[in-house]
């Protein structure tokens, strides 16, 4: 008869490192400590330069946030393995030995299956997954260890490989087909539509008065203020929102005058407060009334420098054959209307030194953006030339002049593009009875449009009613919109 326990035990203390046996469950702060290195490798905020991997980022890290919530709930039995994607910066815990696991922009993409059972193993799958050191773990002063390690106790030379009949003898689990089980894992849209639908249709419910709420103190406040529009750049949900606008609603009742300066002007809540590149009025979430008064009370300045920025692009478009410059919120990083200007006038006053030539006009139509990588000029695929402030600018002259044709065709393209996508949208919402469809920021129209086609394709009743997101990832959000990645699968779903 085979010896169970010392079996077990010895085999359990060949997979895992002889430490892990001995510490006891991290506590939640420890967890996120543990996790420094991983959250300064991946924090949107390092990612102002690059809005879609921004994007990518900020939606797994809320999908990490619940998965580690989950864990540390009481009585939990087990979570569905939970698909991750993350951009990684390149840093002095990650350095890459081959130089094109990177991009020229610093970062790298690292896709991960969580199926962990507790935090400590969960923190330590994250940083091997991103080839991060998890040494700090086991040298750290935060009590981890509730035992010492035993001295004596050595582990095998070599890996213990149980026959598969000792799994079918004993019942426990084979980790090896566990794993293999999980890696062929892939969450199918009809299967995850059968498993979520009911709990998104609660939440929308729910959300429906919040919902109502929001639209009645939005049309409220915009036609008080004279406002264009409001809104947000991040995803906060119905009812932080309402509690936003119930703020500028409280400071519009204490000096109204001040506030309506902002006459028609598009209000946005963001991170910080001040006038952005394409003239929206900031206001930061995290700063007080005074703030925001003080805001208000210098946009007659704002103004000011605004006419001077347009001047500037008008100067610029000259000089360069009519090109016209403009601010796309999607491909550049949040600028204000001072850094936006800076930017510019750097530019301006290089191309006046040099002096290089273009046939008035002769780029009338086309469209350029200023960024301030040192990277060479290229053109992007929508159309528009990507242009670094301190280029070579005779080098530049003859990149322009042999892409203008191409820049044209993708800017035609780009049209055409948009006039399918928005056709395939309405399609869609009328199909499947949706109340909304929209895609978050970092999907593509190319992206749109496939998805689109797809679920055209599809019979999904699952779907009247609801607030559907086209994104990354699978999720419900916490108002009860769905969210499918764009390339979702359909079928049997193998690796």
């Amino acid at each position: 008869m085979f010896c169970l326990r010392p079996l077990t035990r010895f085999s359990v203390e060949r997979i895992l490192p002889h430490w892990f046996h001995y510490s006891r469950a991290l506590s939640g702060a420890e967890a996120i400590n543990a996790l420094r290195p991983f959250y300064f490798a991946v924090h949107p905020d390092f990612f102002g330069k690059h809005p879609r991997e921004r994007e990518v980022n900020e939606n797994s890290l809320k999908r990490l946030s619940v998965y580690l919530e989950n864990l540390q709930k009481p009585g939990f039995k087990s979570l569905k393995p939970t698909q991750l994607t993350f951009y990684v910066r390149e840093t002095d815990q990650n350095p890459s030995d081959s130089p094109e696991a990177f991009s020229t922009s610093g970062f790298r993409a690292v896709q991960f299956t969580l199926h962990t059972r507790d935090l400590l193993s969960t923190v330590l799958y994250i940083l091997n997954s991103c080839n991060l050191s998890a040494k700090h773990i086991q040298s750290s002063n935060t009590n981890v260890y509730s035992q010492p390690i035993r001295e004596g106790k050595r582990t095998p030379s070599r890996p213990i490989k149980w026959d598969k009949s000792y799994y079918s003898f004993t019942g426990f689990k084979d980790p090896d087909e566990d794993l293999y089980q999980v890696s062929r894992m892939e969450t199918t849209l009809t299967s995850w539509l059968d498993n979520n639908g009911k709990s998104a249709i609660k939440k929308l419910n729910n959300s429906l008065p919040l919902r109502k709420e929001l639209d009645r103190l939005k049309d409220e406040l915009c036609h008080l203020l004279e406002l264009s529009d409001i809104r947000w750049q991040r995803g906060w949900g119905i009812a932080h929102r309402c509690s936003q606008l119930h703020s500028l609603g409280r400071l519009a009742q204490q000096n109204l005058e001040t506030l309506q300066k902002a006459k028609g002007c598009t209000l946005v809540f963001t991170d910080r407060s001040g006038m952005s590149a394409v003239g929206h009025v900031m206001l930061g979430t995290m700063d007080v009334h005074h703030h925001w008064t003080k805001l208000f009370e210098r946009l007659p300045s704002y103004f000011d420098l605004q006419r001077k920025l347009m001047i500037l692009e008008d100067q610029i478009s000259s000089l360069l054959g009519g090109i016209q410059v403009i601010y796309i919120e999607e491909f550049q990083p949040v600028l204000t209307l001072e850094e936006y200007y800076s930017l510019l006038d750097v530019f301006y006053n290089r191309l006046l030194k040099t002096r290089i030539s273009f046939h008035p006009q002769s780029l009338r139509g086309l469209e350029m953006i200023l960024n301030s990588d040192r990277y060479a000029p290229s053109l992007h695929k929508l159309g528009h030339f990507n242009i670094p402030v301190l280029c070579d600018l005779v080098s530049l002259q003859w990149f322009i002049c042999t892409r203008a044709h191409q820049a044209r065709e993708n800017m035609r393209k780009k049209e055409e593009l948009k006039v399918l996508e928005h056709e395939l949208i309405q399609a869609s919402t009328k199909k499947f009875s949706l109340e909304k469809l929209y895609k978050e920021p970092s999907i593509s129209s190319i992206q749109m449009v496939e998805c689109c086609k797809r679920l055209l394709e599809q019979s999904l009743p699952y779907l009247q009613g609801m607030h559907l997101c086209i994104s990354h990832f699978y999720s419900v959000m916490q108002d009860g919109d769905l969210c499918i990645p764009w390339n979702w699968k359909n079928g049997e779903a193998t690796k």
